[in-house]
């Protein structure tokens, strides 16, 4: 029995992490603490002024751990990480996960390329970003390779110049064929100049450069062409035309301010780089113990830098942050140079710190039914499925499923649903490797034994090493698994949970006689679910996406293995053939469609293999 007195007089003066727990032993609250002693002593004194929402989650602590550490910087980095794996109910939290896209050109390259990129790494390439629309980063990435004819391919140059044909983009006038040594390096390397200026907001030249073109092509008649300028001058100056706030004096820095009201929190960050705003993101949020703007922002800012790769120079806040100076250390060690956070009080500064605040309030006004509507259908509707099998707290479910046709190419599929929104890049597939045949549940066997033997061989890895949790792709374990059957799939799992010592719930999603999905098989018995609820449309999603995600790559496979078994039936055409051709023809119907002079054009066909591959498709009708 846990004696909070007792274990009170335990805690050392010392920094440190303290985590609480709840009777079912779930984590509702993470903090850190110069002195331990003194910070977690505070949440139990009846003398002290709590607010009502600190009042109520200490009433819920039945135990409380902690972790010494050797400074109060090393306690803020082991705070952000365990909140972010654990998401306690009563810390502020971000209830977005967004990440934002760059432009990645990699000048490391003898013939660099420009790339979207969701990540910064610290490599010899250069980043711009982060952007707010990825939708946009697209558009811009598109533009650039028709202005300037960047190449898009992977090829390794300038080693495998000439061994190929040039591509499409070629052809279209999108590329200079370095490929072919149609450029030089040199040239090559003065238009990936020019790029990086456009990205730095340098748009004169290029728009100079596209305005003299299109007169040109114009005098010459070519209205085709001229149109074509005149279509990306266009595009050039739409771009121009949004960067409006400019100062010399800004650098690289992030600008937040806050809304909220009795209910509901926004956060807005608008995001200034090489002194331009170049674009503004908004965060919902829960504000958890916390009640002032302070404490808010102050929770706000180290979870979205904790999980941001761009550190900025400075950050301009609307409150003074209680943690200001240690997440300025935290997040200068990061950036590898001084971050400074401020807190303007006159001038230009503030008013767009106040301009930010306009916009979270607006933010805030527009959004309230939006954001009830959206709660009911993701986060109530986990909730809700929560409460029909008796759990407290599901924020992640894991979906499994089988596709196969007579037992040809098995393949299963897990797929991942966080607060009821899909999480896509935890989805993963599985290509079963030791079950012959048309078996279901020996396949779902493979699947989840590989899914969790894999896990928990990668959370002691980590461990070991020290690092975060959150880094493996498959460390993070489920609230809820949910299988695609009744109790035949159920008691699979639980039997593969049990040998492997995870004690994971399970249920199972049932589908009526007309194949639509009835209800959830949890602990032997069928629970009835009304069909008019969230939770209930929630289940369905669910059951339908593990299905369209196992479908998608049992076909993708079985296609893969049918063009190879036709080509392979032709006497003569081997593996380097076979690639060759379905390279330049790309298609199967293409093939068989071509002549013996077109096929006598591929690379490493003779005489004799392109008489057999056309008299193989015209034999076959």
């Amino acid at each position: 029995m846990f004696n909070i007195e007792e274990e009170l007089k335990k805690l050392p003066a010392q920094p440190g992490v303290y985590i609480m727990h709840d009777d079912k032993d779930e984590i509702i609250y993470v903090g850190k603490a110069i002195s331990l002693k003194n910070r977690v002593r505070q949440y139990f004194q009846s003398s002290r002024n709590k607010t009502a929402k600190i009042e109520k989650m200490v009433s819920r602590i039945a135990r409380f751990e902690y972790i010494l550490t050797d400074s109060e910087l090393e306690a803020l980095v082991l705070e952000c990480n365990l909140i972010k794996e654990h998401r306690p109910k009563y810390n502020t939290m971000l209830k977005d996960d967004k990440t934002y896209p760059y432009i990645k050109v990699t000048v490391s390259e003898a013939f660099p390329r420009i790339l979207f990129s969701r990540t910064m790494k610290k490599d010899k390439n250069k980043y711009f970003g982060p952007f707010t629309s990825s939708g946009a980063v697209k558009d811009m990435i598109d533009l650039l390779h028709k202005i300037y004819r960047i190449r898009t391919c992977s090829r390794n140059l300038p080693r495998d110049i000439g061994k190929d044909r040039p591509c499409l983009y070629y052809h279209i006038r999108q590329c200079d064929g370095p490929c072919q040594g149609f450029i030089s390096q040199e040239d090559y390397q003065k238009q990936i100049k020019e790029v990086l200026d456009f990205l730095s907001g340098k748009y004169d030249p290029v728009t100079k450069l596209l305005t003299d073109r299109m007169y040109a092509a114009s005098e010459e008649m070519e209205f085709e062409k001229a149109a074509e300028y005149r279509d990306l001058l266009k595009s050039v100056r739409q771009i121009a035309q949004k960067q409006k706030i400019t100062s010399q004096s800004m650098d690289d820095r992030d600008i937040i301010a806050m809304a909220k009201d009795e209910r509901d929190v926004v956060v807005q960050v608008f995001f200034v780089r090489d002194g331009r705003l170049i674009g503004r993101e908004h965060f919902h949020v829960e504000a958890g113990t916390a009640e002032t703007n302070s404490q808010i922002l102050n929770g706000f800012v180290k979870q979205f830098y904790a999980g941001t790769p761009f550190i900025p120079h400075e950050i301009w806040c609307q409150e003074e942050l209680e943690d200001a100076e240690v997440i300025s250390s935290f997040l200068s060690g990061r950036r590898g140079q001084k971050v400074k956070i401020l807190v303007p009080k006159k001038g230009e500064k503030e008013k767009l710190v106040e301009l930010a605040k306009k916009n979270a309030k607006m933010v805030l006004d527009q959004d309230k039914e939006k954001i009830k509507r959206e709660e009911l259908r993701t986060t109530g509707a986990m909730n809700q499925i929560g409460g029909l099998i008796g759990l407290s707290r599901v924020r992640r479910i894991e979906a499994y499923d089988i596709s196969n046709i007579s037992g040809f190419e098995s393949v299963g599929s897990m797929i991942v649903y966080e607060d009821g929104r899909p999480k896509r890049n935890d989805y993963r597939k599985f290509r079963i490797k030791t079950v012959q045949g048309p078996n279901d549940y020996a396949s779902m066997r493979e699947v989840l034994t590989r899914r969790f033997s894999h896990g928990l061989a990668e959370r002691e890895e980590i461990l070991e090493g020290g690092g975060d949790l959150s880094m493996g792709s498959f460390t993070r374990f489920p609230d809820l698994i949910m299988m695609d059957g009744g109790r035949g799939q159920v008691n699979i799992a639980l039997e593969v949970l049990e040998e492997l010592g995870i004690a994971i719930p399970v249920c199972g999603m049932v589908k009526d006689d007309s194949h639509r999905t009835r209800g959830l098989y949890y602990n032997n018995e069928e629970v009835p679910i009304d069909r008019y609820s969230e939770g209930f449309k929630l289940i369905t999603r669910i059951q339908d996406e593990a299905h369209r995600f196992a479908i998608e790559y049992h076909r993708s496979l079985r296609g893969k293995t049918q063009v190879r078994s036709v080509l392979d039936d032709i006497r003569g055409i081997g593996p380097a053939r076979r690639k060759a051709l379905m390279r330049y023809f790309k298609t199967i119907e293409a093939v068989r469609e071509a002549g013996v002079e077109e096929l006598l054009e591929v690379p490493q066909m003779n005489q004799a293999a392109a008489e057999a591959v056309y008299s193989f498709f015209h034999s076959q009708g």
